[in-house]
């Protein structure tokens, strides 16, 4: 149990900025979908997520390999920071310029049509981003917690006005998201560089970028096959469903998102806790137990996003988006087992066979397009939805069998199995038994879904020293002593006991915390 304190305490520090941009962003869904077409929505948001795809790409793993060759050995970290940013500097700039030179195959190829403006500033949203990612990875590696927290803070709150200016005002549309969200974008790069200029160079050591290009470029597949699949999907849409499904499971997207705030917080604070446990016996043990109850806070977000859908939609999104609500527990369902996938990772960190997720992770993406083809035409959103959650099925039973081979861990199946079951009841019961509108139906649909963590207690999923160990841990004089104890402690090296291989994972998503 002082494992879970110790996750749930960093956890909830590091998710600050992430929770404050997806709360932002669900408040101002009423204001998009209000001024924005389904089409328009879908248009932006499907630009968006080719931005984040392609810059795993154009970096090449050096942002992986900066972390890791910063701290390593017989390294000079200045050399290493000014040659990763020399490279990452031409190779985005290259790549945007050949990208502005095929705006038009591109805006065809992404949403079938002709939009060669759109194209172009997703183009300048690529370099911003690429660049802007290399730029707050100096601020991690400084342990400048403050200044990157006031700084995305800071970028979040004058983008929005801004967007908002541009789509409601000017009346700008798919373009007004876009230019709202880099052309701020471009500012807070180039303070950022400015600051940075006594370390940044525009040449690089080539014997140096070999060995960071060895480390990084390995990493890239896996984390864009893996992104791959919040990608594909939304392409497939367009192409076979029309801009105005994209636009409507884009809005589900982000009311899904919910879940991907517990997953952040996980994916921060989980493998520098798990790589600090030295016996592998102990690591076993405390993996099982962080499985046991990581999976029972998912199940219970999933559940309350799957019965609480339709008024979710209802009251933050204009009418003519109000079919998102079909998406929204499939891919609620499919964020939880992507979290879940999480503890697997760290878990294979720890025997240093990192190769393994590329296989997990492509066989995951081929069945989530060839699901998407199938069942996109006949089921639409709910057809991609359904695609997502099989994939990630897929990449996490591959990567059960993997690490279970490498390295066991005696997994709590009894109480696995009994929260998947009380879950499934909880959410059949709601969707076959109560209504699906008005406050007849909220009600006691939000009663159920409250109802499970105590339903759980009653039916023996809690062993009764975790229920003492959990009284004293939610006591409000222990949790603001802990909170006290995390302002408090001195930061550990950022590479220390934290392994490079989760590190590929949390980009994608830093990413989209500021999209």
């Amino acid at each position: 149990m002082s494992y879970l304190r110790r996750l749930a305490t960093t956890g909830a520090a590091y998710t600050a900025s992430s929770v404050l941009s997806k709360l932002i962003a669900v408040f101002l869904l009423p204001v998009y979908t209000a001024y924005l077409s389904p089409a328009e929505y879908g248009a932006a948001e499907v630009m968006l997520a080719s931005v984040v795809a392609a810059s795993i790409v154009i970096r090449f793993g050096l942002i992986e390999a900066l972390l890791r060759f910063y701290y390593l050995g017989g390294e000079d970290p200045r050399r290493v920071v000014s040659t990763g940013f020399a490279a990452l500097f031409w190779t985005t700039t290259l790549g945007a310029l050949i990208a502005l030179a095929l705006a038009e195959p591109i805006s065809r190829a992404l949403l079938d049509h002709s939009d060669a403006e759109l194209a172009r500033l997703a183009v300048l949203g690529l370099w911003t981003l690429t660049l802007w990612e290399y730029a707050l990875t100096l601020l991690r590696l400084d342990e400048r917690a403050r200044a990157y927290f006031t700084l995305t803070v800071v970028n979040v709150l004058v983008t929005i006005p801004f967007t908002v200016w541009l789509v409601v005002v000017e009346d700008q549309g798919a373009t007004g998201i876009l230019l709202g969200t880099f052309g701020t974008g471009v500012i807070f790069l180039a303070w950022r560089l400015w600051e940075e200029r006594a370390r940044l160079s525009f040449r690089v050591s080539p014997p140096l970028l070999r060995r960071m290009f060895r480390f990084g470029l390995p990493t890239m597949p896996a984390e864009l096959s893996l992104y791959s699949l919040n990608f594909i999907d939304r392409i497939l849409i367009v192409r076979l469903s029309g801009l105005a499904e994209a636009g409507l499971y884009a809005l589900a997207i982000k009311f899904a998102q919910g879940m991907n705030v517990l997953a952040r917080g996980f994916q921060l604070a989980w493998p520098p806790l798990a790589y600090s446990i030295a016996d592998d016996d102990e690591a076993r043990r405390a993996y099982s137990l962080v499985f046991t109850w990581f999976a029972a806070v998912l199940a219970f977000g999933v559940s309350g996003l799957w019965l609480l859908s339709r008024w979710i939609v209802d009251l933050l999104a204009d009418p003519d988006f109000f079919g998102a609500y079909e998406a929204i527990g499939l891919l609620a369902t499919g964020i939880a087992l992507y979290a879940l996938y999480l503890v697997l990772v760290v878990i294979l960190g720890r025997t240093g066979r990192t190769e393994f997720n590329f296989p997990a992770t492509i066989a995951g993406t081929i069945v989530n397009v060839v699901l998407n083809l199938i069942l996109i035409p006949p089921l639409g959103i709910v057809g991609a939805g359904i695609a997502l959650v099989a994939s990630y099925v897929v990449i996490l039973a591959a990567m059960f069998a993997v690490t279970q081979r490498l390295f066991p861990v005696p997994y709590e199946w009894g109480r696995l199995a009994l929260l998947l079951a009380v879950t499934a009841a909880i959410v059949a019961a709601g969707e076959l038994l109560l209504p699906t509108h008005g406050v007849e139906g909220l009600l006691p649909r939000a009663a159920l879904w409250l109802a499970l963590p105590p339903l759980l207690v009653a039916c023996g999923f809690v062993t009764r020293d975790e229920r003492r160990a959990l009284r004293t841990m939610l006591r409000p004089a222990a949790v603001r002593a802990r909170l006290r104890d995390l302002r408090a402690a001195e930061p550990s090296p950022a590479g220390e006991a934290r392994g490079s291989a989760p590190e590929i994972y949390e980009q994608a998503v830093r990413d989209e915390d500021r999209l």
